[in-house]
């Protein structure tokens, strides 16, 4: 009888398979967030609400919450660039495309990293890198050429693709300047709670500042997606990829990139009735090799910022 995997081994898996399967799955719950509620104040309610159950994690664990000045201050940008202004173009961009094409989008993200670390910390990129990037790009073009044709015929895709693409250049950002903190010393679940809700401070400011009127939505679909975006998609989801990272490293615990979009895709066309052609699913089996690789590479060196965008 062949033996069973150690105990730690399948406990990695399901730390794994859990922060993946809910992030695939939150790109199709952030539709039901769209329609009474302005999408600026879904994302404040989400993340306000995200970061009270963090911050009271936190409390619990006995987790420092205490900073100086300067780093609130970093923590506010922080909050700015990853929970609000990236949140806020995804929502949008999700009134005008498939939950599961935004997701797609968000493969570009690798890529900006990537760039990124080059940029601004003189990390190389190797020949392998490169040719998942190359690789990648290619894949994204090819799910989106069906989309592409049909632009004349609905002018709003384009919108949708530019807030997307938008979104992932303000989170690879935010992922670069959370590096900045975390070489400081600074622990990730006590600044992410920081940053979410200054994130929710903020866009609530926003909203008041420009007229958008202060609503909710009482009705069950609204109230349960946004509580499975701020428990499960902001909280569960999170803590288990953080104790999957410190088990394994960065490298291996990025493969959620990788897998990600292709939940997020088989959602979409179970749900939004997306329909696959022979391109688009070339496209995405590019877009998956080109992660793949990138990932491999990330496992060697674990230099490159953290990849992969958690909706």
């Amino acid at each position: 009888m062949r033996a069973l995997p150690p105990p730690a081994r399948m406990s990695d898996w399901l730390l794994f398979l859990l922060p993946s399967f809910i992030w695939g799955t939150t790109w199709l719950v952030i539709k039901f967030q769209l329609g009474l509620v302005a999408p600026e104040l879904s994302v404040a309610w989400r993340f306000g609400l995200a970061a009270l159950l963090l911050l009271g994690w936190s409390l619990l664990r006995g987790v420092r919450l205490r900073f100086d000045a300067r780093t609130h201050l970093a923590f506010a940008f922080q909050g700015l660039l990853q929970f609000g202004l990236n949140y806020v173009l995804v929502y949008l961009a999700e009134q005008h495309l498939t939950s599961g094409l935004v997701a797609v989008l968000f493969v570009l993200m690798v890529f900006w990293n990537l760039l990124g670390a080059r940029l601004f910390f003189g990390t190389p990129a190797s020949g392998v890198v490169i040719a998942g990037s190359v690789l990648g790009l290619l894949g994204v073009a090819l799910v989106f050429l069906p989309e592409l044709r049909a632009l004349r015929a609905q002018p709003d895709l384009g919108l949708g693709v530019a807030l997307a693409v938008a979104g992932t250049l303000v989170a690879s950002a935010a992922n670069l300047w959370a590096q900045r903190l975390y070489r400081r010393g600074i622990e990730v679940v006590p600044s992410t709670a920081w940053a979410m809700l200054y994130a929710s401070l903020q866009v609530l400011a926003w909203c008041a500042l420009t007229g958008i009127p202060f609503s909710f939505d009482p009705r069950p679909a609204y109230v349960i997606s946004l509580a499975y975006l701020a428990v499960f998609g902001s909280v569960v989801a999170f803590v288990t990829y953080l104790t999957l990272l410190r088990r394994i490293g960065v490298g291996r615990a990025g493969y959620t990139a990788a897998v990600i979009p292709v939940l997020a895709m088989l959602t979409s066309t179970l749900f939004e009735g997306y329909r696959w052609t022979a391109v688009a699913l070339l496209g995405m089996g590019l877009v998956l090799a080109g992660n793949l690789l990138v990932m491999r590479a990330k496992a060697a060196t674990a230099e490159i910022p953290a990849a992969g965008k958690a909706a």
